[in-house]
């Protein structure tokens, strides 16, 4: 690895002295293709953070109580850059409400492509690269931060490029790619006459980093989200915690030790000079690729220490894979995932292309793929407004937990769990990583000072401890490459990346249908679906319009959303499904009135999913409590029906559940307007219920997850159903 000086010449002559690498370390795989190390560009995108008075701090709320303060979003602005041979100069400025048109705007279609070109690598022409830092978080999702970036923080950076020296692994060839003939010569001569110098990676050991919290602080904050798990406000949250200090090493020596010792696919160096900021990343992690009207990501959860032999690892691989709460987490994100590509994905046209083991050389992860084709007239942009920040490093439901870890982290993360890849706009190609395993280093007078941050997603079945240790196995070889650690006084297994198929859980079906989805302008006739800020909701849409009915998306928490008699009366439904949500029923009043109607027999056939079962059980009078047995988020568990109802001629299933309440309830009652039609295996937790009179059922169990064996039949028996049938 060399930096931009390679070319013989100062990099000021060509453009900038700004420096960014993308880097697939490790050997070649389907993670890992290729490597380009960018030449010095002349055009930039700058984001930074607005003013107090155009976006103030939250007033003090707690989402983990169920404080849930929706806002929209201010204007968020971009400077266009050009380099004049000395510094950056303003050219232009440009405001907007998402960060998808701030990116269609200043980066166009490319209208010429690079001298050279390799059938092994996606890149034809100039793109666009740089990093996104995660509190751009203020724009894709409909909450204000309690603690944002300072005024002025530098919260996006792009620039155009429009020469590189790729190196492909398949060929082991590195290729200058460029529209600039003068530069493509020098690049050739230096790369011909310079022999490949194989680089000893060294740092200088510094005095130990300061972390934001104590081991048994960390344990508290583990604590806390449970409570709020309990109490049925989440389902799962990723917690980061911070180590920060001097170090006495240059970045480019950071970078090239974390390269060495931690090879990971998604990896890369950002040196922004004029702003005294280096980001070394070494990410195992890829949020988005796009190719063509394909969108791909892949969710990492699930992780392990590699084994010290063969035979420890594999015993260490098969604990992750069996291990429940692995699992659940693990499935918890794949749901997440897939309804973030529902939100820009054709009607049922989701799936998921692989599920595997992937090694790296300190841990290993769970890792699932999950593709979709993108509606007409989207782009990598859409792509990424929808997937950004990646799920993995927030949790579930999106909304509530991107509040809540701004309450509990009580900073900024700035860059970590950010992004870094690259737009081509002429191909529509991208390809995007999650900045975790990042260190971030800021230059002041007295030197470079680094941050390192680890983490991982908290769940009711995290122990305290495991999750203290495992934020420090993630963050060990960062902090080794900053040179806090000392090499020889480590003790952790080591070994080269891989890859391992396991079978897809899951029965998807993506067959293609001339049904829609309507979130803004509605069709009347169609399937109302209730939103209650959860993360799952697109999945029941698509899974509507795969069975052959349009539905329309209608935010039940939104203030100036109309009644529910307003909404029956224009939009006449033909089904109505009451859907997920974090907190309680009563905190969704649109819920509610839905329910009380459905039961008084005053709409068409009505279902309740989760928090809209239990709004359903409320109000025909049933107590909701805190679940006896705890929480269960993302587990299928045996569903036990009596075989009428939504389950007539359904044999014994497992039905994921996402719940933390249940309603209170030991048999039928006589009294009451609804009946049990199924329970858990101890017969004690209520997992279905039907109106004695009227088309209305409830379900406590997630029908659309991945691990819902019949949840399909199931929604297909509640669509059967006719008004008052």
């Amino acid at each position: 690895m060399q930096s931009n000086g390679l070319l013989g010449k100062e990099a000021s002559e060509f453009g900038s002295p700004d420096e960014m690498m993308l880097l697939s370390s490790g050997p070649k795989s389907h993670l890992a293709t290729f490597s380009l190390l960018c030449g010095p560009s002349t055009t930039r995108i700058i984001i930074r953070q607005p003013s107090r008075e155009t976006t103030p701090p939250m007033t003090p709320h707690s989402p983990l109580s169920g404080e849930i303060r929706l806002t929209e979003s201010e204007q968020i602005t971009a400077e266009f850059q050009q380099w004049d041979g000395q510094t950056w100069e303003a050219k232009e400025t440009f405001s907007a409400m998402a960060i998808s048109d701030i990116l269609r705007h200043f980066c166009p279609e490319e209208q010429v492509v690079f001298d050279q070109h390799l059938s092994s690598i996606p890149i034809t022409g100039p793109f666009w690269t740089g990093a996104f830092s995660y509190d751009l978080v203020q724009w894709t999702q409909p909450i204000g931060l309690q603690y944002p970036p300072k005024e002025q923080e530098l919260l996006s950076i792009l620039w155009r490029v429009d020469k590189c020296i790729v190196h492909c692994k398949k060929t082991d060839v590195l290729m200058p790619y460029s529209t600039d003939d003068q530069w493509s010569k020098l690049a050739n001569s230096t790369l011909s006459n310079h022999d490949m110098i194989e680089i000893v990676p060294s740092v200088t050991s510094s005095d130990s980093p300061i972390s934001n919290c104590s081991d048994e602080e960390h344990e508290r904050i583990v604590e806390t989200i449970h409570s709020a798990i309990k109490d049925g406000q989440l389902y799962q949250l990723n917690y980061g915690r911070t180590w920060e200090g001097p170090i006495a090493s240059e970045p480019w020596d950071v970078l090239c030790h974390s390269v060495s010792s931690n090879p990971a696919p998604f990896s890369g160096f950002v040196h922004v000079k004029d702003e005294d900021l280096a980001l070394i990343c070494a990410s195992p992690e890829s949020l988005l690729s796009t190719k063509g009207d394909v969108i791909r990501t892949a969710p990492i959860k699930g992780t392990r220490p590699r084994g010290a032999s063969l035979a420890e690892e594999l015993l260490l691989r098969e604990d992750m894979i069996s291990d429940r709460k692995e699992r659940a987490e693990h499935r918890m994100l794949v749901d997440l995932m897939r309804n973030d590509v529902g939100t820009i994905a054709k009607p049922n046209q989701i799936w998921i292309e692989r599920f595997d083991v992937e090694t790296y050389a300190e841990v290993q992860h769970l890792v699932t793929r999950v593709q979709g084709q993108l509606k007409d007239g989207l782009d990598a942009f859409d792509a990424f407004q929808a997937v950004f920040p990646g799920g993995s490093i927030t949790g579930c439901p999106r909304t509530v937990v991107c509040a809540a870890i701004d309450e509990l982290e009580k900073q900024p993360r700035s860059f970590w769990t950010g992004s870094l890849g690259w737009f081509e706009t002429k191909t529509n190609i991208s390809s995007w990583n999650i900045m975790i395993r990042t260190a971030e280093l800021r230059k002041d007078q007295s030197g470079w000072n680094a941050r390192v941050t680890a983490g991982g997603g908290i769940t009711i079945e995290s122990n305290p401890k495991s999750e203290v240790a495992e934020a420090k196995w993630k963050a060990n070889a960062l902090l080794r490459s900053c040179g806090w650690m000392d090499d020889d006084r480590l003790s952790i297994p080591r070994g080269d990346l891989s890859v391992h198929s396991l079978p897809i859980e899951g029965d998807l079906k993506s067959t293609p249908v001339l049904n829609a989805i309507f979130t803004e302008e509605f069709k009347q006739n169609s399937v109302l679906l209730i939103d209650n800020l959860d993360s799952f909701t697109f999945n029941i849409a698509h899974m509507i319009c795969g069975l052959g009915y349009d539905v329309n998306i209608l935010n039940g928490r939104s203030s100036s959303t109309p009644s529910a008699k307003e909404i029956m009366q224009e939009l006449n439904p033909s089904h109505i499904i009451l859907g997920p949500g974090p907190g309680w029923p009563q905190d969704s009043p649109l819920t509610m009135e839905f329910a009380t109607m459905a039961l008084a027999g005053e709409l068409p056939p009505t279902l309740g999913i989760c928090l809209g079962h239990q709004a359903i059980g409320i109000a025909a009078g049933w107590p909701l409590i805190h679940s006896p047995s705890g929480p269960v988020h993302g587990t299928p568990v045996e569903c036990q029906h009596n075989g009428e109802g939504l389950f007539s001629n359904l044999s014994e299933i497992n039905m994921t559940r996402y719940n933390s309440l249940t309603l209170l309830s030991s048999d039928n009652r006589d009294d009451s307007s609804v009946i049990i039609d199924a329970t858990d295996a101890t017969k004690s937790l209520v997992l279905a219920i039907r109106s004695k009179t009227h088309p209305v059922f409830g379900v406590q169990f997630h029908p659309e997850s991945v691990g819902s064996q019949s949840g399909t039949l199931i929604l297909d028996a509640f669509l059967n159903y006719q008004a008052h049938g």
